[in-house]
């Protein structure tokens, strides 16, 4: 693999660079559970490499906020939807509306995924409606800590 180091152009941002050979990384199969994920800082997007072994099942769930993008890698499996079951195979590329509800279930050779979405921003405590302190300003907040409350799919 070649060296992940970001290429630096000259007016100091980062450049294009390869991040990770999913095809070695899912090769493992015995391997479960999320093998690689995006962490590069200033990043907008998360995305992540998951490895579900055969039989393995995601439970139903929504996410209500951002569009996912989920691309097979190897193995298959079922999305179930409330619309019908659509089949997972390598090279399959399915979009998942913000607010649309699904499960997973791998099939008998595991199932290897790639996750991509808009990256969440951090946890923010606000004031309720009716406090008073909800008319007093919230100062701006950077880009968010990094962390996530839930990690769904890896997401």
């Amino acid at each position: 693999m070649p060296d992940a180091r970001p290429y630096e152009k000259p007016d100091g941002a980062a450049g294009a660079r390869l991040l990770c050979d999913v095809h070695a990384a899912a090769s493992t199969p015995e391997a479960s559970g999320i093998l690689w994920k995006l962490a590069e800082p200033g990043r907008q997007l998360d995305a992540n490499l998951v490895r579900l072994s055969a039989g393995e099942h995601i439970g139903t769930h929504a996410e209500p906020d951002l569009d996912v993008l989920i691309l097979i890698v190897t193995g298959g499996g079922v999305m179930h939807t409330p619309e019908g079951e659509l089949p997972l195979t390598g090279g399959a590329l399915t979009w998942l509306p913000h607010g649309s509800t699904r499960s997973i279930t791998a099939g008998l050779d595991g199932l290897t995924y790639v996750t991509v979405h808009r990256r969440r921003p951090g946890m923010q405590i606000r004031p309720h409606p009716d406090s008073a302190l909800a008319s007093t300003p919230t100062p701006p907040q950077g880009h968010g800590s990094g962390r996530e409350v839930h990690a769904r799919e890896g997401e």
